[in-house]
Formats: C-alpha cells, sequence, structure tokens
C-alpha cells in the first residue's frame, strides 16, 4: 500500500512515522521548510511508546503531481485541522487518482460533505483516531500519552474490504493500535458525542474536569451536556451504546481530573480553535433536529465571542 500523509505535524507524523518506521510506503506532503527540516534531521518521534529518528519519503506540493502520476497513492491520510480543510482539500487533491482512497482523521462530521463534493463519497473512508500529540518547536513530533490508536472503516458498514484489510495489514505490520470497524458510524458517534461534551464543557468553564466537577453544579452540568448530545446522536439514528455512555460519562465527571479538551488547550495558547466544527455542528444539528440544547447553546456562544476576539 502506497500512503501520502498530508503534513508531518502531531498526528500525521506520529501515525505515518510509525508505518514508515515499519517499512510501508510512506510519502509526507510537506511545506519548504518543513522539507529542509526533514532533510537535515529525518522525522524524529518522542513517545512513551519509544523514540525514533530516521529519514522519511516527503514531497512538497510543487512536486506532488508529477510524483502522482509516476507512482499514484493507494490512500491518502488527512488529519488537519477543521479550519484548515479547503486549502488541504485542495493540497491533496493532484494525489487522489482513480484508485485512490481518502482517510480523514479529524474530530467532528463536518468534513465529510466537503470530502464527499470534491472525491466523490465512495473514495472517502471514515475513520478516527485517539491520541494526543503535537509538533515541538525542534520540529520533532511529541506524542504526549501512551494511547495511539487508529479506527477507520467502510462508512456504509459491513465486513472489512479489501482496502480497509490493507490498511489494517500495514497498521498490524507497523505495531499501530488499530481498529478496522464493521460500524464506523457508530465509533464516530461515540467518539463525538464525547468529544463536543468535554469541549464544550471545559472551553464554557475554562478549567479542567476536576476544577468543574469540584463546583456545586459542576458534575450536573457535565451530565447534563452528555444529555443533549446524547439526544442528538439518537435523533440521527446513532444511539450511543449504555457501555459507552458510562465510559464517557465517567471521564468528564471523574473528581479530580486533569482532562481538558485539546480546543481549550488551543483556547489558552490564543490560537484558533474548531469551534464551528465541533460544538457548533452538534448544536446545528440540535436545532435541525428541533431539540433544546442550552448548554450547547452557551458553549459555542462563548467560542465565537472567543473567535471574534482573535479576529477570525
Amino acid at each position: 500500500m502506497r500512503i501520502l500523509i498530508l503534513g508531518a505535524g502531531g498526528t500525521g507524523g506520529y501515525f505515518g512515522g510509525r508505518l514508515a518506521q515499519a517499512g510501508v510506503d510512506v510519502t509526507f506532503l510537506v511545506r519548504a521548510n518543513r522539507a529542509a527540516q526533514l532533510d537535515r534531521d529525518g522525522l524524529v518521534i518522542r513517545s512513551p511508546l519509544g523514540d525514533a529518528a530516521f529519514p522519511v519519503a516527503h514531497v512538497t506540493a510543487e512536486a506532488l503531481p508529477e510524483l502522482a502520476r509516476q507512482r499514484p497513492f493507494d490512500l491518502v491520510i488527512l488529519s488537519c485541522k477543521a479550519y484548515d480543510l479547503d486549502s488541504s482539500i485542495d493540497a491533496i487533491a493532484p494525489a487522489v487518482g482513480p484508485e485512490t482512497t481518502v482517510l480523514p482523521i479529524l474530530n467532528g462530521l463536518r468534513h465529510y460533505a466537503a470530502l464527499d463534493a470534491r472525491f466523490g463519497r465512495d473514495r472517502v473512508l471514515g475513520g478516527l483516531c485517539f491520541i494526543s500529540s503535537t509538533k515541538a518547536g525542534d520540529g520533532a513530533v511529541l506524542h504526549l500519552d501512551k494511547p495511539a490508536k487508529l479506527t477507520f472503516g467502510e462508512r456504509d458498514g459491513g465486513a472489512a474490504s479489501a482496502r480497509v484489510a490493507a490498511l489494517a495489514a500495514a497498521c498490524a505490520q507497523a505495531g499501530i493500535d488499530h481498529v478496522a470497524s464493521e460500524d464506523i458510524a457508530r465509533e464516530q458517534w461515540v467518539k463525538y458525542t464525547f468529544l463536543a461534551t468535554l469541549a464544550a464543557g471545559t472551553c464554557l468553564m475554562r478549567g479542567d474536569v476536576g476544577s468543574i466537577v469540584a463546583t456545586d453544579h459542576g458534575t450536573a452540568l457535565m451530565q447534563a451536556l452528555y444529555a443533549e448530545c446524547l439526544a442528538v446522536a439518537a435523533h440521527a439514528g446513532q444511539p450511543i451504546p449504555s457501555t459507552a455512555q458510562q465510559i464517557a460519562l465517567g471521564v468528564v465527571t471523574k473528581a479530580g481530573s486533569p482532562i481538558k479538551a485539546s480546543m481549550l488547550r488551543d483556547l489558552e495558547a490564543g490560537q484558533r480553535v474548531e469551534a464551528a466544527h465541533i460544538v457548533g455542528d452538534m448544536l446545528d444539528r440540535a436545532c435541525a433536529a428541533g431539540q433544546a440544547a442550552p448548554l450547547l447553546q452557551a458553549a459555542y456562544c462563548h467560542l465565537q465571542v472567543y473567535q471574534a476576539q482573535r479576529g477570525d
């Protein structure tokens, strides 16, 4: 399987790096300055699962069309931030040939409409990931905690297709924790309802879970936020299984927990946030279903004020 990874930052750099480290045919699509850095230092990974530094194949946008013509890609993995989706779609387009599949591992669900419109629904797999990672100032990929998991599958469900099986085999070769799901929609909604709750709650309160639930009504607030998201999933025909609900509630109401959404970390750093893609989209779905979602509404209002103050 010949794979193109958009970027060599925290998420794409980690998963693509592990694949490349194991001998999978991986190329990174990067900007000129990142290409020079990779030429000089190789791809550097610092991780509780093992550090590594090794040369990797990479290409810039200018050279991508010719490279794709000479050696077409089987799979393009997209792990950009939601606010960079349009430019990322343009960037990978020269690599998406007649037999190429696109695997987005962004948070949320909103990006599928744009990907389907550009490449065709049959070209786009369903995917998600669980990882906490970033790119350090020196260019190293920093994997911050042990979990590093990919989940993917055909969006219409059913047994693994040839392309899903091929990616699963590549992940197994690289020792990447992965699931080739026969019901990727359920996996996506399980994560999305949890993530939207965590992002809305921690951003609205500007604090971690432990700080929120230590207040008089913090636990009830997080429970009510999650209930709003669960109602959206149920209306979409994707009710969240009770076991998954218990796990999610345990995380978002855990006393003393330092957990906060990555969106809050971005907000605290004064950076752009995926507000519309995560909290805003969940609220839009609630409104379209005629469901009351006052806590999601408050959280999204809060995030929009932050964005306006940044000038986004």
